[in-house]
């Protein structure tokens, strides 16, 4: 048995009018300093003035929130008592927001120790809205939440599908001004939940349309959104393309690239999006050789020429590659910033770490420990999956 889950979603150009239908006593908003800086805050909170709420403003969420940050958010949510939470931001303040919701409604539970499998009778006290202002973690859609161990220097993933926000607002006015960098960063991130969506253990009939979908919009708007940031339908179009990929794997699981970006990211301090793209080509070559891929429907989906299942894998990660080249990101983890001697040194906590990512047995191909070195050495000397 498997079941499809999903936010309320309101998107579009005023998406956020729906606020102002709000019916509640005290927001509490879980956000970063930039974006108070940035007056984006400002958007969410004239709207709450209008149906009447008060609010609580935290904004110490940092890029890959630690556990630490997630429990003093819980702790001001215990004063500040809100009937609603808002997560405002990329994935790191979504994330951060689930993660201190789940601990103000249940402080007795241990987050690394979360799982689908339990129940927390959530919504007791308050119910969750994600207001993504990037486009590509679709955390405003997911179970999941990704925390940091700074302790550990790992990822923490927690799952439970009543972590899945109540409603989701994909208002493209949120993220007109963002920077190329983070515009290629976040697409590529998109970009990889949809193929990871896609070729997954995990994947189903209601996922796999909406993964498709995500790539087709992807491969379409985001160069445009990189190249010219106001462009409005590229912007809208993205917005929505990291929410349906969000819907996509969500309702299935992601793969390898992410239990290896996880892993590269927590210990390099790589973004996230743009670590797991790096590694998606790989992955694509590596999978392939288990027979068991499908990369035929993604390759006719990027209107790839190939007659098997082979050629598509080849096709999808050198259509993957380009878009990085246009993007400028980086192809190897020498271009990220890693070093051959850094890499030697961190090497069995990189193995380790991803051996311990819940992402990595979703994959159709499950690496070996010695699998799992060797991909991390051919993607720091750009080499081609020959194994």
């Amino acid at each position: 048995m498997w079941q499809f889950k999903s936010p309320f979603i309101t998107f579009g150009q005023d998406a956020l009018d729906y606020l102002d239908s709000l019916r509640g006593r005290h927001a509490f908003i879980v956000t970063d300093a930039n974006l108070v800086r940035f007056g984006l805050t400002r958007f969410i909170t004239e709207h709450l003035t209008r149906a009447g709420l008060t609010y609580t403003i935290f904004d110490r969420v940092e890029s890959e929130p630690s556990l630490q940050t997630v429990r003093a958010a819980a702790q001001a949510m215990t004063h500040a008592q809100p009937d609603w939470i808002i997560g405002l931001g990329g994935g790191s303040c979504i994330d951060a927001a689930k993660g201190a919701w789940l601990l103000y409604e249940r402080p007795d539970v241990d987050l690394e120790g979360v799982s689908p499998m339990e129940q927390f009778g959530l919504r007791a006290k308050a119910k969750l809205i994600a207001i993504p202002t990037t486009s590509g973690t679709g955390a405003e859609t997911t179970l999941a939440s990704v925390l940091t161990d700074v302790e550990m220097r790992r990822k923490v993933t927690l799952g439970s599908y009543e972590l899945v926000p109540d409603v989701a607002i994909v208002d493209p006015q949120l993220v007109m001004q963002l920077p190329p960098s983070v515009t290629a960063d976040t697409g590529m991130d998109a970009l990889t939940h949809a193929v990871e969506g896609y070729s997954n253990r995990m994947r189903n009939d209601f996922s796999d349309g909406l993964a498709l979908n995500a790539i087709r919009l992807v491969l379409e708007y985001l160069p445009r959104a990189f190249a010219d940031g106001s462009d409005a339908e590229a912007r809208e179009r993205m917005h929505n393309a990291a929410t349906i990929a969000g819907l996509a794997f969500g309702n299935s699981q992601t793969g390898l690239a992410h239990a290896l970006g996880h892993s590269f990211g927590a210990l390099f301090k790589v973004p996230h999006g743009r670590a797991v793209s790096l590694f998606l080509p790989y992955v694509v070559e590596y999978e392939v050789q288990s027979g068991m891929s499908r990369y035929a429907d993604i390759a006719h989906t990027m209107r790839l020429d190939a007659q098997d299942e082979t050629q598509a894998a080849r096709a999808v990660a050198a259509r993957i590659r380009a878009l990085q080249t246009a993007l400028g990101l980086p192809q190897t983890l020498q271009q990220a910033g890693a070093t051959a001697e850094q890499l030697t040194e961190r090497m069995p906590q990189l193995i380790a770490n991803a051996e311990m990512d819940t992402q990595l047995v979703m994959n159709m191909r499950v690496p070996d420990a010695q699998d799992l070195e060797r991909l991390f050495r051919y993607a720091f000397e750009g080499r081609s999956i020959d194994f």
